[in-house]
């Protein structure tokens, strides 16, 4: 897989534009899948054709980045957040667009560190003057982390491990499953999951599955001073109880707990206090989908350095097998 995720977590997707990564991926999948589709936000849907009951895994292919709000005239660029960055983060780093352009990003004059915000900070494309800067650039043109993958052996480190770690999960998985399934089983690779889940409400809506899983990456509790978190790597997958956006089927949490456990597959159990998932829009979508998350747990999430552990990352592709294999039985409609 160490391929795969290369190929993924180097190629840019923010917010709204997802396409390179969603061509990569239907190109990586559609071998393993009845057939592909997309809708209009650009959703991915790889669909294995099976009966009743539907079973839905959403992993989201865009990334965090950034989007130019202002061009001054000595060339330097003025850029606001797509989704959740954190300012004093991009200090140094480089940002790149989708044409290849790239820049650093740097601050204004200010006495603390606690007087940086987005309006104190700007972007350096090199540009001689406006004008120049303008030639390249325009008013809403977005960019991203500019971080090659690296294989630091048990581990891998890279921008964009949220989600494309995920996203590379459900490719695997797809690879993995028996020709012969159960019931019907699609694999949604999603859009502006970053910016409030949108991707998934649709893709959620128009399916209408019976039952709904989100794999996103975690925060985890084993770096020096880190927040008290009962999620490690190297210790498994984390099946997710609750996040800001969920409270997980207990029905569907205990199933994901039960295969684990059968299949001798090493899990932790994961509260999340801050963040959401895809999750959080599938359980919502029309009249409610039992739904649950399979987490990779992931040091500096939201950083321009995402570090996941490879042995995580093979447990959650032979779980998600597990669960897409197994017979899921038609959700009970309580009234």
């Amino acid at each position: 897989m160490e391929a795969l995720i290369k190929e993924l977590v180097e190629i840019d997707g923010p917010s709204g534009e997802e396409a390179a990564v969603r061509e990569l991926i239907r190109e990586r999948i559609e071998q393993s899948v009845d057939r592909t589709f997309t809708d209009n936000l650009g959703n991915l849907f790889a669909l294995r054709e099976g009966p009743a009951p539907l079973l839905l895994f959403s992993a989201h292919m865009d990334e965090i980045g950034v989007i130019v709000t202002h061009i001054d005239d000595h060339g330097f660029l003025r850029i606001a957040p797509v989704g959740g960055v954190r300012p004093h983060l991009l200090l140094g780093q480089r940002l790149r667009f989708k044409d290849g352009l790239l820049g650093t990003v740097y601050h204004e004059k200010i006495k603390d560190l606690k007087e940086l915000d987005w309006s104190k900070l700007y972007l350096d494309i090199g540009a001689a003057d406006g004008e120049t800067a303008r030639k390249h650039l325009r008013i809403g043109d977005m960019a991203c982390l500019h971080q090659p993958f690296v294989n630091l052996g048990r581990r891998y480190l890279a921008k964009a491990m949220d989600d494309r770690s995920g996203c590379a999960v459900l490719i695997e998985a797809a690879r993995r499953l028996p020709r012969s399934l159960p019931q019907g089983v699609c694999f949604l690779f999603s859009v502006q999951e970053e910016v409030g889940l949108r991707g998934a409400t649709t893709a959620a809506y128009r399916l209408e599955p019976a039952y709904g899983f989100a794999v996103d990456v975690t925060s985890v509790g084993d770096t020096p001073e880190a927040p008290l978190m009962a999620v490690a790597l190297g210790k498994g997958p984390a099946i997710k109880v609750k996040d800001r956006s969920v409270i997980c089927h207990p029905r569907v949490r205990d199933l994901m707990i039960a295969t684990a456990e059968q299949e001798k597959i090493p899990y932790q159990l994961e509260v999340l206090e801050l963040g959401g998932t895809d999750a959080g829009a599938i359980h919502l979508s029309r009249g409610g989908v039992p739904s649950g998350a399979l987490s990779i747990p992931c040091r500096y999430v939201h950083a321009p350095s995402e570090m996941i552990d490879a042995g995580d990352l093979r447990h959650a592709v032979t779980l998600i097998e597990k669960l897409a294999s197994r017979a899921w039985p038609l959700p009970e409609k309580e009234i």
